[in-house]
């Protein structure tokens, strides 16, 4: 059976793949008075007079919404929000399994931004946060800024920032097996989509001063005509020399290479002409820049992908559920900077140096201490940032992760 008849097996004989569980007894006509009436109305009266109890007294403590309108769907494109469906349908899935995190599928059938904003904002009351997924770029910059703007629950665009976190995690890893500095390390980033200006702004956030963004126009400077306002933004903070080529070009003597872009885009070439011990990671979905096999072949000493079926995956699925579980346990505002590069630097030291090798430098999302150990830092780092409702010891954060996830699983 192929992997496409598999997937549409397991869908089919489910009629999906997420269902929704009770966690309370409704055995009996008890249980039901206090489930429902005359039960039910003492919470209500409860979240009347203090509308955060809401996060205490019903599953909005631990629910976030998975939200898209189905217009850049992983590499599919503009396909519509039912057929978008089974993503958010999946995301939610590793939402619970990894990290204990009941999330909601969401497909909104505009793609007006005015009318996506407002009807996300109103469903600020049932949820703790937001998953904003699959939108087209330019216009998921502003609609994440603007709900960010509106509400009082983290609101978050994982094909951003969860795939940045990976990828910086990813960085830093390799950087400390193979001995060097972010700070000098010359590293080129090729694309800069959402996912690239993304993780652009991370590296610069965690010290990267030797840093060329290129893209299809070659490698971005300061001033350059034609970038929309994020890319402008991060070719400020780019490229200081403001050299000018492509990646043939910009690749030449780089430490690290990473990817967001299309298949086949690191060739043996590019690779061949990097500086000794380079680290090479390719993150195009679902056909990398480069094949791991392909990577090593051409001199890399580290490379990873996104794919599940080679060493070293760098997946935003090692973030989000870690990331939403830290923030929900602190009930945090929002997932700010510092919260971030929290859970980047967690991943990226979970493997003790003296294990590390060339085909394992970051652990995949199936380690058990992968969403445990993300979640203490982002809550640390909510609370540390002043963005956090309660305040909890990080470490217990950690060890009631790692105790709902193994149940969970």
């Amino acid at each position: 059976m192929t992997i496409r008849d598999e997937a549409l097996k397991v869908r089919r004989d489910n009629q999906g793949i997420l269902g929704v569980a009770k966690k309370a007894p409704l055995q009996n006509m008890h249980d039901l008075a206090v489930a429902y009436t005359p039960g039910v109305a003492e919470p209500c009266k409860d979240i009347k007079a203090d509308k955060d109890l809401s996060f205490e007294l019903t599953c909005r403590g631990n629910l976030v919404g998975v939200v898209t309108d189905g217009t850049r769907v992983l590499g599919l494109g503009d396909i519509g929000p039912e057929a978008a469906m089974p993503v958010m349908e999946g995301k939610s899935v590793l939402y619970k399994v990894f990290g204990d995190v009941d999330a909601i599928p969401i497909c909104i059938d505009t793609k007006d931004p005015d009318k996506f904003i407002e009807t996300v904002r109103l469903l600020q009351p049932t949820f703790a946060g937001i998953n904003l997924e699959d939108i087209s770029s330019p216009k998921c910059y502003d609609i994440e800024d603007r709900l960010k703007e509106m509400m009082d629950i983290p609101v978050f665009h994982d094909d951003q920032h969860g795939t940045a976190i990976a990828a910086l995690a990813a960085v830093l890893a390799a950087l400390r097996f193979v001995k060097k500095d972010i700070g000098t390390a010359k590293v080129v980033l090729n694309g800069a989509g959402a996912a690239g200006t993304a993780i652009g702004r991370m590296l610069v956030n965690a010290g990267a001063r030797d840093f060329t963004v290129v893209d299809v126009q070659g490698a971005l400077y300061d001033g350059m005509p034609g970038l929309n306002r994020v890319q402008a933004a991060l070719a400020r903070d780019t490229n200081r020399e403001k050299r000018r080529g492509d990646l043939t070009a910009m690749a030449k003597g780089a430490d690290v290479l990473v990817g967001v872009s299309a298949p086949g885009a690191f060739t043996r070439e590019i690779i061949g002409s990097m500086a000794a011990d380079s680290i090479v990671i390719a993150m195009a979905n679902p056909v990398p820049e480069t094949s791991y096999e392909e990577a090593k072949a051409a001199g890399a000493r580290v490379a990873g992908t996104g794919r599940s079926d080679a060493p070293n995956q760098v997946n935003n699925s090692s973030v989000f559920p870690g990331l939403f579980r830290g923030a929900l346990d602190v009930r945090a505002r929002q997932i700010n900077e510092e919260m971030k590069l929290a859970a980047a630097h967690a991943l990226a030291e979970l493997v003790p140096t003296e294990e590390m090798r060339e085909d394992y430098v970051v652990a995949n999302v199936f380690d058990p201490r992968v969403a445990p150990a993300v979640a203490a830092a982002v809550a640390k780092a909510a609370i540390a940032s002043g963005v956090a409702r309660i305040i909890v010891d990080p470490e217990e954060v950690r060890k009631k992760a790692a105790a709902r996830i193994k149940l969970g699983r």
